[in-house]
C-alpha cells in the first residue's frame, strides 16, 4: 500500500496549506503574529527571527508553508530548508525570508547550511522563521544555531482537541462541497491516525476517490478506496 502522502500526490488533489485554511484553536497568537508580519510589507517587516515548536500534528509545517505560499503569491522568493533537503543552495539576498522546517531533525550538513543562512539573513535584515519539535534550549543542534533560534519570538503550539479536529474536518469538507456524516466522521477518527495532518490527507484522498468513482463519501467507499490503493 502506498503511503497516504504519496496517494495525495498521485491524485493531484491535495490543497496546499495556507494561513487562511489553518484553524488556530489555541494557537491564535502565532497565526496573528504571522499575519501581522506578512501585512507589514517587504520594506517594513521585522528582521527578528520566529521559532514555532510543538508535537507532531499541531500545525507547525502548515503555518510555515502558509507563509511561503503567501510570499510566493506576492511574487517574493524564499529560502526553504527542511530535514529532507539534499541540495546545497546558496543564500540569496533577494529572498523575502528564510524558512526552516523541522530543525530538530537537521543533519550536520543541514545545520551548517542553516547557520550560514541565518548569519547572512541577519546581515541583510531578513527574518528567519523556523519550526521544531522542542523549545530552542532543548534542541540537539550546534550551539551557535540553537542560540540564534531562540533570539526572537518563540511560540509553543498545542495540538487541537477532538472537538476542534471535528470542526476542522467539517469546515474543510464543506469547502469541498462534501456533506460529512457523523458516521463517516466517527469512522475517520477511530480507524485512522488522529493527528490533523493525517486526517486532512485522508479527506483529500476521499474527495479524490469519490470524484473518480462518482460515489458519495460513505464508509463502504472509504473501505473500497483503501482496498484499491
Amino acid at each position: 500500500m502506498k503511503a497516504p502522502q504519496q496517494l495525495v500526490l498521485d491524485m493531484g488533489l491535495a490543497n496546499g496549506p495556507t494561513l487562511d485554511n489553518y484553524l488556530p484553536g489555541p494557537n491564535a497568537q502565532a497565526l496573528d503574529h504571522l499575519r501581522l508580519w506578512l501585512g507589514q510589507g517587504s520594506a517594513a517587516r521585522s528582521p527578528l527571527p520566529m521559532y514555532v515548536w510543538g508535537e507532531s500534528g499541531c500545525g507547525k509545517t502548515h503555518l510555515l508553508r502558509g507563509v511561503r505560499a503567501a510570499l510566493e503569491q506576492a511574487g517574493q522568493g524564499v529560502g526553504w530548508l527542511d530535514a529532507k533537503s539534499t541540495d546545497s543552495v546558496a543564500f540569496d539576498a533577494n529572498w523575502a525570508a528564510v524558512l526552516m522546517d523541522d530543525v530538530h531533525a537537521f543533519s550536520s550538513a543541514q545545520q551548517h547550511a542553516a547557520f550560514n543562512w541565518f548569519v547572512n539573513a541577519q546581515t541583510h535584515q531578513m527574518a528567519v522563521l523556523a519550526t521544531g519539535s522542542l523549545p530552542p534550549a532543548d534542541l540537539k543542534l550546534r550551539d551557535d544555531l540553537r542560540s540564534r533560534l531562540g533570539w526572537g519570538h518563540v511560540f509553543a503550539l498545542q495540538a487541537l482537541d477532538e472537538a476542534q479536529r471535528r470542526t476542522v474536518l467539517r469546515q474543510q469538507a464543506s469547502a469541498r462541497g462534501i456533506d460529512l456524516s457523523d458516521e463517516v466522521l466517527e469512522f475517520m477518527l477511530t480507524r485512522f491516525s488522529r493527528d490533523l495532518g493525517s486526517l486532512m490527507e485522508l479527506l483529500d484522498l476521499m474527495d479524490g476517490y469519490a470524484l473518480q468513482t462518482r460515489r458519495a463519501i460513505t464508509i463502504p467507499l472509504i473501505k473500497s478506496m483503501m482496498d484499491n490503493v
